[in-house]
């Protein structure tokens, strides 16, 4: 297909009153240790966190995205994902940079591609998955705050979003767009065969594409970012949860680096630093 097909989407950022957030269930299903074999190959970006800036620095953004295009040129790119989703702006705006590259851009779903990263995926040329993989596609997901009129204009101003993100479905996969927008209000799972049948994908991945490891910081991060829902179920405001995660970061294996510990001291430091932070958070709610 041509990305010539594809409809741009309009550049927004969150109103006051509200802030982008990953779903929970997208948290709960996520394993942030699946990643490419061939990780290291030749113009290949990698979107293996959350979509926007979180609380570490990792989150994947359109100025990332735009600057490692740049770097490749106009070559064709492969795009390997592995993210539970995040903030639906920045997630149009990456879609937008990789639907304007002028080379071709091979989309490869490593394990999850939730929320923002599942349209982001819709701007690949072609769109590989691996078998136990999974796209996730809801209406816009994010967290508000005020009264009832606040709430009511919030809504209405989210619905066009919602309705680009299913004409962009749409476009990509030629499903009814009722059909679509019906899986957003349900909140629909879509695994790797049943995308290539379907039309979410085009083809699925060789089984030896996709390697899981399992490090101690990638576990400490995907712990803080669940306690982070968690808390804001909780109604901790944002400005102390922020303040917690700076915190237990800085206690986080690698902050400082006074040599290389062993793989048994790392889990220590991560245990330990956990704890303080499950404690702090006690201590809040």
């Amino acid at each position: 297909m041509t990305l010539k097909n594809l409809p741009a989407a309009p550049e927004a950022r969150p109103r006051a009153g509200m802030y982008c957030d990953i779903s929970p269930r997208a948290l709960d299903r996520w394993n942030p240790g699946l990643y490419a074999a061939d990780e290291d190959a030749e113009n290949t970006i990698t979107i293996y966190d959350p979509i926007g800036y979180d609380y570490f620095g990792d989150g994947v953004t359109a100025k990332r995205i735009a600057a490692a295009l740049r770097s490749i040129g106009s070559g064709d790119v492969y795009v390997n994902i592995n993210s539970p989703g995040g903030d639906v702006f920045e997630g149009l705006a990456i879609y937008n940079i990789l639907r304007e590259h002028k080379g071709k851009v091979t989309v490869r779903v490593m394990g999850l591609a939730a929320s923002a990263a599942s349209f982001i995926a819709m701007a690949g040329d072609e769109i590989q998955i691996g078998r136990a993989a999974f796209f996730m596609i809801h209406n816009a997901w994010v967290m508000a705050a005020g009264n009832r009129n606040d709430l009511r204009e919030i809504a209405d101003w989210l619905e066009p979003f919602d309705q680009t993100i299913a004409d962009i479905y749409q476009a990509r996969t030629d499903i009814e767009i009722e059909r679509i927008k019906r899986e957003m209000d349900e909140e629909t799972w879509i695994g790797g065969g049943e995308a290539v049948d379907v039309g979410w994908a085009d083809a699925m991945l060789p089984s030896d594409t996709v390697q899981e490891s399992a490090n101690a910081q990638t576990s400490a991060k995907l712990a803080a970012r669940k306690m982070d829902v968690a808390m804001a179920k909780a109604g901790v405001p944002r400005s102390e949860r922020r303040a917690l995660m700076q915190s237990f970061k800085s206690d986080m294996p690698g902050a400082v680096d006074p040599g290389t510990p062993s793989a048994a001291e790392q889990e220590a430091d991560t245990a330990t630093a956990y704890t303080a932070f499950q404690q702090a958070v006690a201590n809040l709610t």
